[in-house]
């Protein structure tokens, strides 16, 4: 029987600091759909918005954008398989996910490695931090609700955190430090391909 192998990805969200970022381990067989729900999960964002990977390979000029098909250059994720280019250590890519907030993350590939039978994949090794709230208007409006938190008198303190109680995900009380890769559980790429783009 062939050994399986795995993927290991470091991600990190850009123009952040300190830092959120994780490592996740995933199959050599996953597609870029499948990463980007891998990604979606270990992060905590909630899939609600257009995403798309932006490679270079080796002696090309112009970016390969991978991600939900549109009238552009865009290629299907689920039909494109990781090792077609990711292929060594190193190798990386750029995550856009919700265009409107403009969440871009730096996604390299770490190592790979025969899978351990003891394992179940995917999986999330480390990380720090919790993931900005969807739709709290990208890098502005997430540095803009951490001072309103921390800061009981301010007038729209009360508001916020009714938002966060009120949120599809209930982000209260939102600890930006907050995070645990034991807490993370993965979806299955296929059923929410489904769920995408079958109701």
């Amino acid at each position: 029987m062939k050994n399986k192998i795995a993927y290991r990805f470091r991600i990190e969200l850009m123009e952040i600091e300190p830092m959120i970022w994780r490592v996740i381990e995933v199959p050599s067989t996953y597609t870029f759909w499948d990463l980007h729900v891998a990604i979606q999960d270990s992060m905590g964002w909630l899939d609600y918005h257009l995403h798309s990977f932006s490679l270079l390979p080796p002696r090309k000029r112009k970016p390969i954008l991978i991600g939900i098909p549109d009238e552009g250059n865009t290629l299907p994720g689920w039909e494109m398989p990781l090792s077609q280019l990711f292929k060594e250590p190193g190798d990386e890519a750029t995550y856009d996910y919700d265009f409107g907030d403009g969440w871009r993350h730096r996604v390299v590939l770490e190592g790979i490695s025969l899978q351990e039978e003891e394992n179940k994949y995917p999986n999330c090794l480390y990380g720090e931090r919790a993931c900005p709230p969807e739709d709290c208007g990208g890098i502005p409006g997430y540095y803009h609700l951490l001072d309103i938190l921390q800061d009981k008198d301010h007038e729209a303190h009360d508001g916020m955190n009714q938002w966060l109680k009120g949120h599809e995900k209930n982000y209260y009380p939102y600890d930006s430090e907050h995070f645990r890769p034991n807490e993370i559980k993965f979806c299955n790429p296929k059923k929410r391909w489904e769920m995408a783009f079958q109701s």
